[in-house]
Formats: structure tokens, C-alpha cells, sequence
């Protein structure tokens, strides 16, 4: 197959993207890593009038610390760079343990984090993350720049709240603090499969052992990545035993709709979602207790 004719413009300053963008509005189209907008192009999924090439702004890349507790990281930075930096580790945790089930190290190679999150697939495990840190996303245009609650963003299937003048250029996540744990699992067919369901949990303990702060996400549990926000509260206040995770998880299983597929029907899907709460949340509260 072979994509629809198009112009292409590699742009050689931020400026000169976002000028094309307001231009061409939704006839236009980021190229970035092209993980998944080459394969929608090659297929004709997508035909837009003109494809703005911006890896050349170099400035979209790297992760920075703004202020203490925060990171900021650049929409071009590739998978391969936060899964190969050892302080990823440390400061973001969540990501680094979910870094090995995304896709294949080729993929990997050339994907990017803005790439991912602009495409918003529900199956994907980054929008998950991303709510599960509770995330906020930086949206630029010729207008100016407005930054968007990752809860707020992600609109439908493939569908972001980015206006057609937009470009995500940052996303803003909080450093892992002191007694505070996260754990991603999920499960596939095969390595590197989208997941059947996958699940994000992150949690904060006072130094008693009492949850102060608890979000659980899930990918491929709906048209959008799902926080389950009763289900986090839920254990806020409490000691996390037994009891307080089954409550959890059946929370979890009202709150999402799944969609079903070939590989595996919505009940399984919900059943799925049960276990890896359980799993998700108890890993990470033992890992905030040590």
C-alpha cells in the first residue's frame, strides 16, 4: 500500500510548525516517530493535505525539572531514551516498569511520548499511565498555550481535546515522593500485543500506614484510558489489607466498560481488570510501605 499524495514540510523552528498547523488546520498532520501514523497513511486510514515533519525541533526533546517534584517531559522524547536513562528509575517509576511491555525495542526506537498520547489509543499503556500520575499535558498554537488535566484530555477513541491549531509539546508528571508506590502490569497474548487489559496504580502512605492519595487506571477497558476514581477512593484513609483491595477491585469492575474483541469478550476483559487491580494495588502499597 501506499499513502495519499501529499505535502511535506520538515519545519525548522517550532514557530514555523505551529504556522503550518493553524494554516492547514485539520488537513495537516504531526509526523513524528510514525509509528502509527505511517502504517494509517500507507493503508489510507488518513489522508491529510500536508505532513509537518518535526524532528528537527530539538527543543521538544529530553526530560527537564522545572521546579522540585515535577518533570517535564518533551513531546519528541523517544521511548528508548526514558527506558535507557537509570534516573527514570527513580523519578518515574510507573514508566519504567511499563516501558518493557510497550510494542517491540523497534518500535521503541522511534516512537515518541507526544506521538503516543496525541493518538489517544485506548489499548495503549501511556494514556493509562498518564492518568494514573495524574498527569498534565501543555498545548501550544499561534494563540498561545493552554495546559490540559490528562483526565480532561483524552476525548474518545483516537480523539484528544488538541484543538485543530494545536500541538502537544510537553507532558508535565510528578516525581516519585517518599512513601509512595506505583506498579503496572498487564496481560497479552503475546509480548509486545496490545494488552487484553492492562492496569496502573499509584499510592501515597502517611507514616502510619494509612493511603493519603490512590488513583487506578486501565488501558483497553473502554474508548478512553479509565481512572477508576471510586475505586482509588475507596482506600484513601484506610490501611490497605484483604479487605479494602477486593473492595477495590469490585469497584473497579462496575466502573469500566470494556468493549469485548476476538481475543477475548467483555466479561473476560472485566474479570481481567478484577485481578490486576488486586495485583497492581497490593504491589504498590508494599512497595510505599518499604
Amino acid at each position: 500500500m501506499k499513502p495519499a499524495p501529499f505535502r511535506y514540510v520538515a519545519a525548522r523552528s517550532l514557530e514555523q510548525a505551529l504556522s503550518l498547523k493553524a494554516e492547514y488546520g485539520e488537513e495537516a498532520r504531526f509526523l513524528a516517530g510514525g509509528q502509527s501514523l505511517m502504517p494509517a497513511l500507507n493503508f489510507r486510514l488518513t489522508q491529510p493535505a500536508v505532513l509537518i515533519d518535526i524532528n528537527p525541533l530539538t527543543e521538544l526533546t529530553g526530560v527537564h525539572e522545572p521546579e522540585p517534584g515535577c518533570l517535564r517531559v518533551g513531546a519528541l522524547t523517544r521511548y528508548r531514551t526514558l527506558e535507557r536513562d537509570p534516573a527514570t528509575a527513580r523519578t518515574l517509576p510507573l514508566i519504567h516498569e511499563a516501558l518493557p511491555h510497550i510494542a517491540h525495542p523497534q518500535i521503541r526506537n522511534r516512537g515518541t511520548i507526544g506521538g503516543n498520547l496525541a493518538h489517544a489509543d485506548p489499548a495503549s499503556e501511556l494514556p493509562a499511565i498518564v492518568l494514573a500520575l495524574a498527569g498534565r499535558l501543555r498545548a501550544q498554537s499561534r494563540r498561545g498555550e493552554r495546559w490540559i488535566d490528562a483526565s480532561d484530555f483524552f476525548a474518545g477513541a483516537l480523539t484528544t481535546s488538541l484543538a485543530p491549531d494545536e500541538m502537544l509539546t510537553d507532558v508535565e508528571l510528578p516525581s516519585a515522593k517518599p512513601r509512595s508506590g506505583s506498579c503496572f502490569m498487564e496481560v497479552a497474548r503475546r509480548r509486545g500485543d496490545f494488552a487484553l487489559v492492562g492496569a496502573a496504580c499509584t499510592l501515597q502512605l502517611d507514616d502510619d500506614g494509612h493511603c493519603t492519595q490512590a488513583r487506578i487506571s486501565f488501558c483497553n477497558a473502554g474508548d478512553t484510558p479509565i481512572l477508576a476514581g471510586d475505586a482509588g477512593q475507596s482506600l484513601v484513609g484506610r490501611r490497605i489489607g484483604a479487605a479494602e483491595i477486593d473492595q477495590a477491585a469490585d469497584l473497579v469492575q462496575r466502573a469500566i466498560d470494556p468493549q469485548g474483541s476476538i481475543h477475548a469478550s467483555a466479561k473476560f476483559q472485566r474479570h481481567l481488570a478484577g485481578v490486576l487491580t488486586r495485583r497492581t494495588v497490593a504491589a504498590a502499597n508494599q512497595r510505599a510501605s518499604a
